[in-house]
């Protein structure tokens, strides 16, 4: 037998015991574990931590070159400080940490509060750390005292909430580093939570968010023989209801005449909310223009009407309240051309089943624009245009076929809608 085939034949045996016993994959897990904490280590040192790095390497070397004693000494000493902050942050996080909020929804302006739980999982005590929780474009940090085995510390904290939007919360992180903040390790636990904070609304008059009351319905061009909008009369023909016939006419004419009447239909509120920055003069102005669509859209689903929302980007789901408030709560400024013209022409599908058209926008809606806007919009619907202007005095005026009203801030809304209403 050559040398070869029974060095072949020792080479296969050697990788099928290996592979049996499962020391390939040890061997391959453990050259991983000490390159994964390098890499932790390396992650954690900070900007003055590489600084005294480089001065500890480059004085070393220099003084050794040199022979030059103090510097040698300075470079070592920098060196060992170095390596006494790793001994701060080598080691595992001994903790088990869950956040929680009081609410997922609040309203802005309202007070919310996320309460974190730390506990020590080990049977010895913990070393005190640092808690930091990420609460949109901030941070929340508070110091984790040590804990004893099986202890766990409690902290509550309130989240800014002067302003719409989305707010991650979390996720939490445990964090230790040394006195010189030369070193420093996080380890983050669990995911982050959203936080909405609704836009700030009004309850408006009972009938100003639709101005025609559902028990009477709106007229249609539709004629039928059974609704509450009557018509005119007409002869019988085989199969009319015989309870619409009018007889007192009947009578008078000798011929057999029924009741004809218009169909109605239920008050269909549209909103149309403009996400063009020309629109608007000032931020503010904007926050004012989805709170007071957020109004009118809550007021239309209290009164059980139909509803449709759009955006000059999108439309906005109106199944529930909640639906409502989510997507105005997500709301941004949208691209620049995205006017309040070509919002009206998106209204071309749904604004002939509408009752009551409201347009919102800021400062920026000329008259010129709500003039074109109310000549696009179907005439069979009522057509509302809520203007914020910051530092404006409210006001209701009618350009064209355009009703518009004028507000400086959310409280005006109700009374100016009030006014819209009598006019």
């Amino acid at each position: 037998m050559s040398d070869s085939h029974t060095h072949a034949t020792l080479r296969t045996r050697l990788t099928d015991r290996l592979s049996d016993t499962g020391a390939i994959r040890t061997l391959i897990a453990g050259s991983r574990r000490p390159r994964a904490a390098v890499l932790r280590v390396l992650r954690g040192v900070r900007p003055a931590g590489w600084l005294v790095a480089a001065g500890g390497v480059g004085g070393l070397v220099t003084g050794v070159m040199l022979q030059w004693q103090e510097l040698t000494t300075i470079g070592g000493a920098l060196l060992g400080t170095l390596i006494a902050a790793l001994g701060f942050i080598i080691g595992r996080h001994p903790y088990e940490v869950t956040l929680e909020l009081s609410d997922r929804r609040v309203v802005a302006g309202d007070q919310a509060m996320a309460g974190v739980t730390v506990n020590n999982r080990r049977l010895r005590p913990a070393l005190p750390s640092r808690v930091e929780v990420p609460v949109g474009g901030s941070e929340i940090s508070y110091r984790l005292p040590a804990l004893a085995k099986n202890g766990h510390h409690e902290e509550v904290f309130t989240i800014p909430t002067s302003r719409r939007g989305v707010l991650p919360v979390g996720p939490v992180h445990t964090v230790r580093g040394d006195p010189l903040g030369l070193m420093r390790r996080a380890i983050a636990w669990g995911q982050a939570h959203e936080l909405y904070v609704h836009p700030a609304t009004v309850r408006l008059a009972s009938s100003a968010a639709g101005f025609i009351h559902d028990l009477e319905g709106r007229p249609s061009h539709h004629l039928t023989s059974a609704d509450l909008s009557f018509h005119a009369l007409r002869e019988y023909v085989p199969g009319d209801d015989r309870r619409y016939v009018h007889w007192r006419t009947t009578a008078r004419t000798g011929t057999l005449m029924v009741r004809q009447f218009e169909e109605s239909r239920r008050s269909h509120v549209v909103i149309a909310l403009s996400r063009d920055p020309v629109d608007y003069e000032d931020p503010a102005e904007f926050e004012i223009a989805i709170s007071a669509a957020g109004s009118i859209a809550l007021e239309a689903l209290r009164e059980d009407k139909d509803l449709t929302a759009i955006t000059s980007h999108e439309s906005l789901p109106v199944a529930s309240r909640g639906h409502v408030l989510d997507a105005l709560t997500r709301l941004e400024w949208g691209r620049r051309g995205d006017g309040l013209i070509s919002l009206a022409r998106k209204l071309s599908d749904v604004g002939d089943q509408a009752s009551l058209i409201v347009l919102l926008g800021g400062a920026g809606m000329s008259v010129a624009q709500l003039r074109t806007a109310g000549a696009v919009l179907p005439t069979t619907a009522r057509i509302l245009a809520v203007q914020a202007v910051r530092d404006a005095t409210t006001d209701v005026s009618a350009v064209g076929a355009v009703t518009v009203v004028r507000v400086s801030q959310l409280a005006d809304l109700r009374r100016a809608f009030a006014r819209a209403v009598r006019r």
